[in-house]
C-alpha cells in the first residue's frame, strides 16, 4: 500500500461529527475531485476515485447531514493502468443543497467551483477539515518507506496536490502558510501542482490532517536514511583512507626497489635503511601500524619525513 493511501486511511478512521467541519471537508473534497452531472432528472454530484475506503466514511457523513445514502459503482471503464476507479454518486435530491452548503453554488444556483467560499472555512478547525478533504481528493506522494538494512536507493520526500483550478490550490497554500507549512505551486502541462519537498513540512502537513501514524513512520524513515547516509559516509571515508595508504605504500616500495636496483639499499643512511626494510616487510600497513611493528623510536611525522627522503633519493637517481 502506498504511503499516501495509508495516510488517507488514518484520516477517515474517525468520523467528523461537527457539521461545519463536515461541510468544510466536503467542500475541500468536491473542489479536489467533484464533478456535476445534469440530466432530465436534475443535477447530481459524482466523485471518481481509486480510494474505495472513502465511501463508507462519506456515506455516514451524508446520512448525518442530509438523511440520504450514497451509491457506489464500478465498471471496466474505470480500470486504468491496473488501477480500479470507483464512482461515488450523491443523490439528486440533495446535490443542489449540498453544493450550496459547501460554498460551490450560490442561492441563485450559479456555480462557483473556481473559487473557495471563505465563509465555509472561518476558523482553524474548518480550515483543517478543508485541507483533509482536499488531501483525500487530490493528494499523492512518492514517499516509499524502506527497511533499515536496505541498500536500495529510496525516493525523496514529496507530497503534492494537483488540480486544474489554481485558485483552489492557492487557497490550500494560504491555509498551510497560516500553519507555517511552506509549499509551492507550479504549472505542469494542463495541471497546477502544489507540492512539498521538505520532510519537516510534510510531517507538519500529515499532523495537520490527522495522519498521526504516518508522522511517526516518516520520522522513522528519516532516522533510517540519516543512519544509512552516516554509515555510507564513514565507509567512503574508510575506503578513501585505505586507498591513500595503498597508494603511498606502492610509491614507497617502488622507490625502495628502484634504489636497491641502482645503488643497493646498503648505500642509504642507516636510518633510511631501517624504514626501507620495515616497509618492504609490511607492504600493506599504514604509517600507524608500521610504528607499532617497529622498534624504531619515531613519531608519525618522523617516519613520514624518512620516507620523503627515500622518495627524493629515488627521483634524483631517475635523473
Amino acid at each position: 500500500m502506498s504511503f499516501a493511501k495509508e495516510s488517507k486511511l488514518q484520516i477517515i478512521e474517525k468520523d467528523i461529527d461537527d457539521a461545519d467541519c463536515a461541510q468544510a471537508f466536503l467542500s475541500g473534497l468536491l473542489h479536489a475531485n467533484g464533478s456535476i452531472n445534469k440530466n432530465s432528472e436534475g443535477l447530481r454530484i459524482d466523485i471518481v476515485t481509486d480510494f474505495k475506503e472513502i465511501f463508507d466514511f462519506l456515506n455516514r457523513m451524508i446520512v448525518r447531514l442530509y438523511g440520504e445514502n450514497l451509491t457506489l459503482e464500478i465498471s471496466d471503464d474505470y480500470i486504468i493502468n491496473k488501477t480500479v476507479y470507483y464512482r461515488i454518486k450523491f443523490p439528486i435530491s440533495i446535490s443542489t443543497r449540498l453544493l450550496q452548503d459547501c460554498g460551490l453554488m450560490t442561492q441563485s444556483e450559479e456555480m462557483a467551483f473556481s473559487e473557495v467560499d471563505c465563509n465555509i472555512i472561518p476558523d482553524e478547525m474548518t480550515k483543517r477539515a478543508f485541507v483533509c478533504g482536499a488531501y483525500i481528493g487530490c493528494a499523492t506522494s512518492s514517499i516509499r518507506l524502506s527497511d533499515l538494512g536496505s541498500q536500495t536507493p529510496t525516493t525523496g520526500y514529496h507530497v503534492e496536490f494537483s488540480s486544474h483550478n489554481r485558485q483552489f490550490l492557492e487557497c490550500i497554500q494560504k491555509i498551510l502558510t497560516e500553519f507555517e507549512i511552506n509549499c509551492k505551486i507550479v504549472a505542469r502541462k494542463k495541471l497546477f501542482v502544489l507540492y512539498l519537498k521538505d520532510s519537516e513540512a510534510i510531517k507538519d502537513l500529515l499532523a495537520l490532517v490527522g495522519a498521526d501514524q504516518s508522522v511517526l513512520e516518516l520520522s522513522d524513515e528519516m532516522a533510517k536514511r540519516d543512519l544509512r547516509n552516516t554509515v555510507n559516509r564513514q565507509v567512503n571515508c574508510i575506503n578513501a583512507n585505505i586507498n591513500k595508504t595503498v597508494e603511498a605504500s606502492m610509491k614507497q616500495i617502488q622507490a625502495i626497489n628502484f634504489i636497491n636496483k641502482k645503488i643497493g639499499l646498503e648505500s642509504l643512511p642507516e636510518d633510511l635503511q631501517e624504514v626501507a626494510v620495515l616497509r618492504l616487510a609490511n607492504p600493506q600497513e599504514s604509517m600507524d601500524e608500521l610504528l607499532k611493528l617497529s622498534t624504531i623510536k619515531l613519531t608519525k611525522s618522523g617516519l613520514n619525513h624518512r620516507f620523503r627522503r627515500i622518495l627524493k633519493i629515488a627521483d634524483i637517481l631517475k635523473g
